[in-house]
């Protein structure tokens, strides 16, 4: 558990961001009293783990397929939970609509705050740093309240309503939805920006550094679809570092696996886990289980065996305990993502040889063999299912299963059964983007979605 010592004032601004209300994107809070004013007090603000790095929104793994409950488990989770569960309407979602803005409300105070400091030279390379991880922040925070709530990105969406950019800390500001094309254009330019200034090497994992935000931005190319350049910031992030996990050295029968901040993580962060996903309720998809193989280590590390036969997730990389699952970056994604786009761009030998080093590393030792790609659309097909077999129940599934319905032959329709009935989601489906908070609805005048 990460302990860090809050400077009185910082405690005082984030006692104000903890005031329970449920008109966050109104809410007005007193700056005058509360604006840091020495270059310490920002780097308190990013130190603070629990209000800055583990507030990640889940509500995309509680509808994505990686798992599915009995009638039972259903019927004993919250009515909110219920409702995602089974791709229904519910328009009560403040936490997972506040958690980042207050994220991104503090990346802004510190951008706004570190130009009327009166710093010494020798702390300007401190500053820069600290402005180029608020960027990366308000980057990251941006992306996922968009990745729930807005369309994914193509040109046939560039103009439909995307999210409010809270680019300052000014709240008497109305809040207004860009449209999705401004959306990820602010977003892809902040963590561009923030760049130049990030550290090679962060002082800890839960503060970004360069090569996470390289990774970042390969991500955000690869929801856009911009496969070039999601392989060139994949590319730049791994020549900065490319530490990856022997799984044969992971213990298989540990109920925590992976070590907190361990070789592969570039950026931590984490998301409280939902009681739908608990292990005691949330069975992974049996297909999905059944897609490994015996020698896949991962068969045996990402998963328990309940007394029903069926499995519970365990191999998440927080490190902390099961209540949480990680929602930051690790190099495996940063190996996928350049894998998928090689193979989308033509390039079979080198996305094949990425897929190779990561999997090499995931088998038993010496039973591993390697992939030959000739066929682009068979590679696509094995690297999308790898990626899913990686990177499941880390808050990334949602925006793949989106950014994937655009591509017909790629396209996947959910089901989940409950008490009989069965419950679909359409590829497309106007669902995929869900409702916002009906009380920031009511007090802002932005329009909901359908």
């Amino acid at each position: 558990m990460i302990k860090i010592k809050i400077l009185p004032i910082i405690l005082i601004l984030l006692a104000m961001f903890n005031i329970a209300c449920k008109k966050y994107l109104e809410e007005k809070p007193n700056k005058r009293i509360s604006t840091p004013d020495k270059i310490t007090d920002l780097q308190g603000i990013l130190d603070n783990y629990s209000a800055m790095n583990a507030q990640y929104p889940a509500l995309g793994e509680i509808c994505a397929d990686n798992y599915y409950l009995n009638d039972a488990s259903w019927a004993s989770s919250p009515d909110k939970q219920r409702s995602f569960y089974l791709w229904q309407k519910y328009d009560e979602v403040s936490s997972e609509w506040s958690f980042p803005y207050k994220i991104i409300f503090n990346a802004n105070l510190i951008i706004e705050t570190l130009p009327t400091l009166n710093l010494d030279e020798k702390l300007q390379g401190d500053a820069d740093i600290l402005h180029g991880q608020a960027l990366f922040l308000r980057s990251y925070y941006h992306l996922a309240v968009a990745q729930l709530f807005a369309p994914v990105y193509s040109v046939n969406t560039a103009k439909a309503l995307g999210i409010p950019l809270k680019l300052v800390t000014n709240v008497e500001a109305k809040s207004v939805r860009a449209n999705v094309g401004d959306t990820y254009q602010q977003i892809l330019n902040d963590a561009i920006k923030a760049l130049p200034l990030l550290p090679i090497v962060a002082k800890a994992k839960y503060l970004p550094s360069k090569p996470a935000g390289y990774a970042l931005i390969s991500r955000i190319n690869l929801l856009m679809g911009n496969y070039d350049q999601s392989a060139l910031y994949a590319d730049s992030c791994l020549q900065l570092y490319n530490s990856v996990l022997d799984y044969n050295k992971i213990s298989a029968t540990s109920a925590i696996p992976f070590s907190q901040f361990n070789d592969e993580v570039l950026y931590d962060c984490r998301s409280a886990v939902p009681s739908i996903l608990a292990q005691t309720k949330a069975k992974v998809d049996a297909s999905l289980y059944a897609s490994y193989s015996n020698d896949d280590l991962r068969k045996v590390i990402f998963f328990k065996k309940n007394a029903d036969n069926t499995y519970a997730f365990k191999g998440n990389y927080t490190g902390l305990s099961t209540a949480v699952l990680f929602s930051g970056i690790a190099l495996d994604e940063v190996l996928l993502n350049r894998a998928e786009c090689l193979i989308r761009m033509g390039k079979l030998a080198e996305g094949a040889a990425d897929l190779n080093r990561l999997l090499a590393q995931r088998f038993k030792t010496g039973s591993y063999k390697p992939f030959i790609f000739l066929d682009q659309a068979q590679a696509l097909t094995t690297v999308l299912l790898e990626r899913r077999k990686e990177l499941l129940f880390r808050n990334l599934r949602w925006g793949d299963l989106k950014r994937l319905n655009l591509d017909s032959e790629r396209a996947i329709t959910l089901k989940r059964t409950i008490n009989g009935n069965i419950y679909t989601l359409s590829p497309n489906d106007k669902r995929y983007v869900l409702p916002i908070d009906k009380t920031v609805i009511m007090l802002s005048g932005m329009e909901q979605n359908p």
